[in-house]
């Protein structure tokens, strides 16, 4: 179960987010419109998941998404919208997003998103940390003694 917050300025999509979240087993701690005020708040609930609909990926937009980066580092940070083009993702890429939710809400497109997402990124964070294997050691490179 993931602990997460819902930042949309349309309450009735924030609820029914909410319940597609609390019934595919995870916690919504908090929700809000994506009014900066609100974020303090928000980031002290320390989310592991932030879904946030900036509405359109204009200027302000793209700085909330920067914000929620900055102040919540290790979130996985959802961009929730109606139109998603390759525009979109695109922009929201470079500003820190990990993955995609489509309205209207589809309970296990919503669900697939999230877990793809994570499955994902675990696979990336894996492969940056697993040692690589049939590398020759070198003599006197990496340390040993050359035979002499």
């Amino acid at each position: 179960m993931l602990r997460a917050i819902i930042l949309d300025n349309q309450a009735v999509a924030r609820d029914l987010l909410a319940s597609v979240l609390n019934n595919g087993g995870h916690e919504v701690v908090g929700g809000s419109n994506t009014n900066l005020s609100n974020l303090a708040r928000m980031v002290k609930l320390q989310p592991q998941i932030v879904c946030v609909d900036i509405g359109e990926t204009n200027g302000d937009g793209l700085d909330l998404l920067d914000t929620l980066g900055k102040e919540l580092p290790k979130s996985l940070i959802f961009l929730v919208s109606s139109k998603i083009d390759a525009a979109t993702i695109a922009a929201a890429q470079q500003h820190g997003v990990s993955g995609f939710i489509v309205k209207p809400f589809n309970a296990t497109a919503v669900l697939t998103s999230i877990r793809t997402t994570i499955i994902r990124i675990a696979t990336q964070q894996r492969a940056k940390i697993e040692p690589l294997s049939g590398v020759a050691v070198i003599p006197g490179v990496s340390g040993e003694k050359a035979p002499d």
